[in-house]
């Protein structure tokens, strides 16, 4: 065993794995990683104040954190921030504050059906919070937003990677299924500036996007649609599915899929930017992601999974291109 903890032990430790995670949701939603940069290091005492949290209580949440390098008690019992703590602020650039307070509440609440899914075989999200995701976070948009913050903050590292590491520039327009925001496609133009972009989501999504791209020159070259991606998307002659296709079965993935190929035009590709998981015991960080993706009805998969549902929908991998070292781009043709 790793540092000779001897396995009983380390077992017990991935058995209470839940509550180092509670506890940094905790402390996200208690803004306390932005008092101390406010304010500098602060007792129990002032931070309960400011809080409305028990002085004793908060105090040994805090005491647990630090065990884990999450804030730091000095000799006069003060806490003050460390590298791990500084990412529990809203504005750090490696903010994780979003995914802490989402993934602590709305999916741990999820995860109590985790039983359901692994013995049924359907999504325990629904018959934990009793509809999909994707329109429980449409029916609550606050959460709804601090979800797209955590996911912008989880995936955001990969954009400059992705258009370093693939040429854009050979296509005349650029279709970005399930595009959000359009922080990605906004990026591909920059870099690209005789490539233009169509930016593909729901109707709700993209009138949220029309907000947040300000760039007149942008703007001129990117075309924002919307639409439901099982149904049709827009012609083109390339498509970005970036973290897309993970979100559904083989059966509905293929429906995409399918859909993107039959708008494709000659010569197009299709450019999947997702996780590949290796196969056996070898470890990476998106086979964890993956029980999470049983819990909603989608699945992270390997090449050979790939290659099944391209298969199913007319296409075949061209190449897969590492874009991160947990991220890919899978590039797919007609077959």
């Amino acid at each position: 065993m790793e540092n000779n903890v001897p396995p009983h032990i380390a077992i017990t430790q991935m058995i209470f794995g839940f509550v180092p995670a509670k506890a940094i949701h905790i402390a996200a939603k208690l803004n306390i990683a932005e008092l101390i940069a406010a304010h500098g290091p602060m007792n129990s005492a002032q931070l309960a104040e400011k809080t409305g949290s028990h002085k004793e209580s908060i105090y040994r949440l805090l005491r647990a954190l630090c065990s884990n390098g999450i804030f730091a008690e000095d000799q006069t019992g003060n806490f003050g921030l460390t590298p791990l703590a500084e990412c529990l602020q809203e504005d750090h650039p490696d903010s994780m504050k979003a995914m802490a307070i989402s993934a602590g509440g709305l999916f741990y609440k999820a995860y109590t059906e985790l039983s359901f899914a692994v013995q049924s075989g359907e999504p325990g999200w629904h018959k934990a919070i009793g509809m999909g995701p994707f329109e429980y976070l449409t029916k609550n948009p606050e959460e709804g937003k601090i979800f797209d913050r955590a996911m912008t903050n989880f995936h955001g590292g990969e954009t400059q990677p992705m258009i370093d590491n693939y040429d854009f520039s050979v296509f005349d327009t650029v279709v970005d299924v399930g595009g959000g925001n359009g922080e990605v496609l906004s990026s591909v133009l920059k870099q690209n500036q005789d490539v233009k972009g169509v930016l593909f989501d729901m109707p709700e999504v993209v009138a949220r996007a029309m907000e947040n791209i300000s760039n007149n020159e942008l703007r001129s070259r990117m075309e924002i649609v919307g639409g439901n991606f099982f149904e049709s998307v827009p012609s083109s002659d390339a498509y970005i599915l970036r973290h897309i296709v993970h979100d559904w079965s083989d059966e509905d993935a293929v429906v995409i899929l399918t859909n993107c190929r039959k708008a494709m035009k000659p010569n197009g590709k299709l450019l999947v930017v997702e996780a590949v998981i290796p196969k056996g015991n070898d470890p990476h960080p998106f086979k964890w992601l993956d029980i999470t993706m049983l819990m909603i009805g989608g699945k992270e998969r390997t090449k050979e999974q790939f290659e099944h549902i391209f298969h199913q929908a007319g296409l075949k991998i061209n190449r897969i291109i590492t874009v991160t070292p947990s991220i890919s781009l899978v590039e797919g043709i007609m077959n």
